[in-house]
């Protein structure tokens, strides 16, 4: 049995540090519809409500991207996780 390793993307080179605030940035796509996102966005992120998932939805329709959650890195790195298992189209993860 074969394991297949994913590298997440990387902001910042070795030694960056896991301090400040990392932004979840999903993008438009053409696969992925309204319900889906917003669900998803819902489900996966903290505080957010369908309603909220949907305004971001269209920030991310009529945008190109939406920034969906920012915070310290690890939870960063899960929401990322989590969201792109879901199919979404995400942007690498920013420090802000």
């Amino acid at each position: 049995m074969s394991t297949e390793t994913l590298e997440r993307p990387r902001t910042g080179g070795p030694g960056a540090g896991l301090g400040g605030n990392w932004m979840v940035i999903v993008l438009n796509d053409d696969h992925n519809t309204f319900d889906h996102v917003a669900q998803t966005l819902a489900r996966v992120i903290p505080g957010v409500s369908l309603e909220q998932g949907h305004r971001y939805a269209e920030e991310i329709h009529n945008r190109g991207q939406a920034v969906v959650w920012t915070g310290p890195r690890e939870p960063a790195e899960l929401y990322w996780d989590q969201l792109k298992a879901a199919g979404l189209t995400m942007a690498p993860l920013e420090q802000h």
